[in-house]
C-alpha cells in the first residue's frame, strides 16, 4: 500500500510540478532591463515585427516609417508616411497603416498608398491611430482627434471602425473620449480597446459578424505617473499588455494587475517580436527598446 502511494505521489507530482513553474514564473525577470536599440527620433510609435527579422516603426512628425534590422541599425522605409501611428499586416502580407492624414491606407508592392478608408459617411475621418486583423481579414481601427484642427475634424465623435470588403466601413462604437490602443484575446471573443482621455482599458464581446456587444470597462489605470493610455498587445496565455501611466502595465485575462515595468515610463506602444516571439519591443517619443520576457506573443 506504502509503495502505491509513493508512485502515486510521484505520478502527481510529474504532473503538477511542471504546471507550478509555468504558473510561477515571472513574466520578466526582476533584474531584466529595457535596452535602447536605436534612438534619436521625434516621436516614435506603431511597432511591427515582420518574421523575415526585422522591425518597422514610425516617427510620427518626421513622417516616415524605419526599419529596424538586427546588427544593421535603422533606416528609412518609408517616406513620407502620411503621418502614420499604428502598424500592421493584412492577412496578405501587406502592410496596413494608420495615419494622423485622415485615412487607413495599404502599402502596395511599389510602396504607393492604396486608401482602405479616409470617410464615414462622407466626412473625412479624424486621425486614425492604431490598427488590428482578424483572422477572417476584417480590419479594425481606432480614430481619435489627435492633431486635428477644428478646421480639419468634420465628424463630432471619435470612434471604432471596422472595415471588410464585403461590408465597406462600419462605425462600431462612438462614445469613446479618445480611443487608442486596439487588440483582440488570442480566440478573438474579447476586443480591447483602451481611453487615452480616461485611462483605463474597455472590453467588448465579439459577435460573429464581427460587430461588439457589451462593453464594460476592464480595468482602470489609476497613477500620477507620466504617460497615458496607450498601444496594447496580449501574449498566448490571454495576458494583457498596455503601456499606460509610469510605463508598461500586464493584466490578466480577469484584469489582475501582473506586472509593472516602470524604467519605461513615456512607452506609447509595443510589439512582439524576436526569433522565438518572446521579445518586446516598445517605443518611446525618442528611442525603441528592447525587453526580454518569460512568455510568447500573439501573432
Amino acid at each position: 500500500m506504502e509503495k502505491v502511494s509513493k508512485v502515486f505521489l510521484a505520478l502527481l507530482m510529474m504532473i503538477v510540478f511542471p504546471v507550478m513553474i509555468t504558473f510561477g514564473q515571472q513574466i520578466v525577470e526582476e533584474d531584466a532591463e529595457p535596452e535602447i536599440i536605436t534612438e534619436g527620433y521625434e516621436f516614435t510609435e506603431g511597432p511591427l515585427w515582420h518574421d523575415s527579422g526585422y522591425l518597422l516603426f514610425s516617427d510620427i512628425p518626421a513622417n516616415i516609417v524605419y526599419k529596424w534590422t538586427p546588427g544593421e541599425g535603422a533606416n528609412e522605409y518609408l517616406e513620407p508616411s502620411g503621418h502614420s501611428n499604428g502598424l500592421t499586416f493584412d492577412q496578405d502580407g501587406n502592410l496596413l497603416l494608420a495615419q494622423h492624414d485622415g485615412q487607413v491606407s495599404r502599402l502596395t508592392e511599389g510602396k504607393e498608398f492604396s486608401v482602405v478608408a479616409d470617410t464615414y459617411n462622407g466626412k473625412r475621418l479624424n486621425s486614425p491611430n492604431d490598427i488590428t486583423v482578424k483572422s477572417d481579414g476584417s480590419i479594425y481601427f481606432t480614430d481619435p482627434s489627435f492633431g486635428v484642427s477644428d478646421e480639419d475634424k468634420e465628424l463630432n465623435f471619435n470612434g471604432v471602425y471596422r472595415y471588410s470588403e464585403d461590408e465597406g466601413l462600419q462605425l462600431l462604437i462612438d462614445d469613446f473620449d479618445l480611443p487608442n490602443g486596439i487588440v483582440f484575446s488570442p480566440d478573438e471573443s474579447r476586443l480591447y480597446v483602451n481611453d487615452t482621455g480616461h485611462n483605463h482599458i474597455r472590453v467588448f464581446d465579439v459577435n460573429q459578424d464581427g460587430t461588439l456587444k457589451n462593453g464594460r470597462v476592464f480595468v482602470e489605470m489609476e497613477s500620477d505617473a507620466e504617460g497615458a493610455a496607450d498601444g496594447m498587445k496580449v501574449d498566448t496565455e490571454g495576458n494583457l499588455y498596455s503601456a499606460g501611466p509610469g510605463g508598461l502595465w500586464v493584466f490578466s485575462p480577469e484584469g489582475e494587475v501582473l506586472k509593472q515595468v516602470e524604467a519605461l515610463a513615456g512607452v506609447t506602444n509595443l510589439a512582439w517580436g524576436g526569433p522565438e516571439y518572446s521579445t518586446l519591443f516598445l517605443t518611446a517619443p525618442n528611442a525603441i527598446y528592447r525587453l526580454e520576457t518569460n512568455r510568447k506573443g500573439n501573432k
